[in-house]
């Protein structure tokens, strides 16, 4: 029964990787993401271009934990299908992961909703904290 699930495994293991890899670049990114907002928010009020160079700022800032929600979600969802086979060996790791990306895709996402209140990457930002959540109560399940 292992052996079946091995090739899986390393599969899972594998995008694992690659999105631990992406999640380090994005959060090198969202360092410094929100400097350009707080830079147009100490433009005098009534700078004419203010109000526009804020929403943009916004909008940037937005996309860095815009992705790292959707790479969390992706994460919990692995970490549920490991803790799904009910291998004594992987169930505690799985269950651990999954919580964490949950919680990292629930903060990413209400980053994104501070931001920009609502739209299109609010939806997405709401859509990759469901899936999250789900993941995470169908690994403690």
């Amino acid at each position: 029964m292992a052996a079946a699930f091995s090739p899986d495994r390393k599969s899972v293991a594998r995008r694992a990787g690659e999105l631990r890899a992406r999640a380090l670049e994005l959060a090198e990114i969202e360092l410094h993401a929100y400097e350009p907002v707080l830079e147009a928010l100490r433009l005098a009020h009534d700078d004419p271009g203010r109000a526009e160079r804020v929403e943009a700022a916004q909008v940037t800032a937005s996309q860095s934990p815009l992705a790292i929600a959707g790479v969390a979600a992706e994460l919990a969802g692995l970490a549920a299908g490991l803790a799904r086979t009910r291998n004594r060996n992987l169930a505690g790791d799985a269950i651990a992961g999954a919580v964490l990306a949950e919680a990292a895709a629930q903060a990413a996402a209400r980053l994104v909703t501070i931001n920009l209140t609502e739209g299109a990457a609010v939806s997405e930002a709401t859509e990759f904290a469901l899936r999250a959540l789900k993941a995470r109560q169908e690994a403690l399940n």
